[in-house]
């Protein structure tokens, strides 16, 4: 993707904006949480509205130097980054392009590793946590969380029942040496003691729970049912699939006069989501659980912790596998729950898309992943006169566009309100519909160019957008 195209998606876990050189400790932040996250792009010239307000040319080079010193000076273990120029749109950027470091954690030499690693959440640099410093020097040696061993719970005291069953279910045995080996349990001094991984299974911790409810309406204002599930793993994601099949739509057909039912949306893209967020969440974060809300227009399923350090969303979107909790990761392969690395995230979005449903969405927001897959909205113009007679705002719709049935649930909100309001910015439309910055600026570009329903006026900070015609 060239350079101009990552700065209009705006800045993100990878891509940050200065309109001019920052103050050196900011500089240092900034390439300190790059190194210990994803690596990213530092882009000096480009002002918070994304616009190109290019750098002076003159001391270019004293610039790059200066950068340098700052990195060198400020950051510890000692990180390399790249320091370039590129001439976009007829204006020169300096670019600071950091790679992700193996020397982790990254920290400021004046606050030392407790008080002065940093870490990238979302768009901003956030100071890490103890639990987050500790995820780092296991990604340094290159384990995970569910690998570590457990000192605290006795072996003696679990049940592993459930883990027995599930792989006789199969067709597969387990004893003493294959839970060894598949790293569910070690000896250390002629005792056994269960990994991490064995106690998530086993639903041992608090924070292993899901919590789902269904709520009334598209709000969370109003509930109609609410469940807990706090057991083994296994229990946790059959219970949660049944309680989103209970609450949303099943539709028969006759083929060759055979009935078939089928839910509104595919069963398949439902579990393969609910598998990865049992399998891939931030399991070191035990102040939260997994979270699925149910409302009129979408399925909602939350995960605690973000995309692995090493890769961003575009990476998971083109296939690329890193798993977080690698040992549950094989555990569910084992068991024919995983079908084929890397494909997830792809199959959901195609079996969606096969279904006549719009592409779920599946995004990185701050230290969580959010799904959400949109029900079926076929409402008539009757029907929809019937829920809110006082408006008709569907007719009003019609009357600033011929592609009425097409347009999304947040293109009809953004839109209701510049004909309420004559206008609109796009910090107004993120409150409005709740989305990210980057996902509004792309349904205003979308309204703007592809659907010609809005034109785009003013600049910078005062930009606006109204109705085309």
């Amino acid at each position: 993707m060239r350079l101009i195209e990552q700065i209009a998606l705006g800045e993100s876990k990878t891509l940050e904006f200065k309109q001019e050189l920052p103050e050196n400790k900011k500089i240092a932040k900034t390439v300190i949480s790059f190194s210990n996250t994803a690596g990213g792009k530092l882009i000096i010239g480009v002002d918070d509205d994304r616009n190109i307000v290019g750098i002076e040319e003159e001391n270019i080079f004293e610039l790059q130097d200066k950068i340098a010193s700052i990195i060198y000076d400020n950051c510890t273990p000692n990180i390399i980054p790249e320091i370039y120029t590129v001439n976009c749109e007829g204006k020169l950027l300096l670019v600071v392009e950091v790679f992700r470091g193996n020397l982790l954690p990254y920290y400021l030499k004046s606050e030392g590793k407790n008080q002065g690693t940093y870490i990238r959440v979302g768009a901003s640099n956030r100071k890490a946590e103890y639990e987050n410093i500790l995820e780092l020097e296991r990604q340094k040696r290159n384990i995970g969380f569910d690998e570590e061993v457990n000192y605290e719970i006795e072996f003696e005291s679990l049940d592993l029942t459930p883990l027995y069953e599930s792989f006789k279910s199969v067709g597969k045995t387990l004893d003493e040496k294959k839970l060894e080996n598949l790293k569910l349990i070690k000896k250390e001094s002629n005792k056994t003691y269960a990994t991490n991984a064995l106690l998530i299974i086993l639903g041992a911790f608090s924070h292993t729970s899901v919590k789902c409810a269904r709520f009334k309406g598209v709000t969370m204002d109003m509930f109609i049912d609410k469940k807990e599930y706090q057991s083994d793993i296994f229990s946790n994601l059959e219970n949660t699939q049944n309680f989103i099949l209970n609450h949303i739509n099943l539709k028969g057909e006759i083929k060759a006069l055979q009935r078939t039912d089928t839910y509104e949306i595919p069963l398949v893209a439902l579990r393969e989501a609910l598998i990865n967020a049992f399998i891939h969440r931030d399991y070191t974060n035990s102040g939260r659980d997994i979270k699925v809300g149910i409302y009129d227009d979408i399925v909602n399923i939350v995960s605690p912790g973000s995309f692995p350090n090493t890769i961003t969303k575009e990476d998971i979107e083109n296939g690329r596998s890193e798993t977080r909790n690698k040992v549950l990761a094989n555990i569910f392969k084992e068991l024919g729950l995983i079908e084929q690395w890397g494909s997830g995230i792809k199959r959901i979005k195609n079996l969606c898309l096969e279904s006549d449903l719009k592409e779920p969405m599946i995004e990185e927001k701050n230290d969580f992943v959010d799904v959400e897959f949109y029900r079926p909205q076929d409402i008539k113009m009757d029907e929809y006169e019937r829920i809110s007679p006082e408006m008709n705002d569907c007719e009003r719709l019609r009357t600033i566009t011929n592609d009425y049935e097409r347009l999304t649930i947040e293109e009809k909100t953004i839109l209701i309100y510049i004909l309420d309001n004559q206008k609109i910015t796009r910090k107004e439309a993120v409150e409005l519909t709740g989305l990210q910055n980057t996902k509004v600026y792309e349904i205003l570009k979308t309204l703007v160019e592809d659907k010609k329903i809005l034109k785009r006026c003013g600049s910078g900070r005062s930009t606006y957008y109204k109705v085309a015609k």
